[in-house]
């Protein structure tokens, strides 16, 4: 289960993306959320202020990086009941398509610093919440739209919050120092859980 490989193209602005994030979560660590601008921000990144605002709106998304998308043949694929034809299968393909497409740019050290950062900072966890809430969102309407009354939103936000539970317990393995991917990580996560509730 991988996903489909990255234009140069697409991997060029991902790269960008997150070379924008590490430079906006450092200046956050070193001087508060509101200790830089975007135009030093832009000088720490390399890029010119409006490539800057191309890739983000403001600081808060900065430091918060990417939001996760799922490309439209995947959406499609899972919205007509696959590629496996079981849910739960199916959102673990789109899993892997979300961490595939991070795997090269993202570290340990990414992930330990914006834990910290969110952690630490008030606006930033109202953020995140707020990211979480609209991206669970659409991943409840996309899950009851291909389920047909046979899943109700209710059920789908909780197995969407369970997948993040699942996702973050990966998350805390690699970062705490295990070297598998963050892909094996979580399948073996999502198969502990899927045990215990069997």
């Amino acid at each position: 289960m991988t996903a489909p490989a990255l234009s140069a193209r697409e991997a060029r602005r991902l790269a960008t993306e997150m070379r924008i994030a590490r430079c906006a979560q450092v200046l956050t660590t070193e001087h508060g959320l509101d200790g830089f601008t975007m135009d030093d921000l832009a000088e720490a990144a390399a890029v010119s202020r409006r490539t800057l605002f191309n890739y983000y709106p403001g600081k808060l998304d900065a430091v918060l990086g990417p939001v996760p998308v799922i490309g439209d043949s995947t959406r499609e694929a899972f919205l007509a009941g696959g590629p496996h034809g079981t849910l739960v299968d199916d959102l673990s393909v789109i899993a892997h398509e979300v961490l595939d497409g991070k795997s090269d740019v993202l570290d340990r050290e990414d992930i330990a610093r914006v834990t910290c950062l969110i952690t630490g900072t008030p606006r930033l966890l109202t953020a995140v919440i707020d990211r979480f809430e609209e991206f669970v969102g659409g991943f409840v309407d996309l899950i009851v739209e291909r389920e047909q009354g046979r899943v109700d939103a209710f059920r789908a936000r909780l197995l969407i919050r369970l997948f993040v539970t699942v996702f973050e317990s990966a998350l805390t393995s690699f970062v705490a120092g295990d070297e598998r991917p963050i892909t094996e990580l979580f399948d073996q996560t999502l198969a502990a859980a899927r045990d215990l509730f069997s």
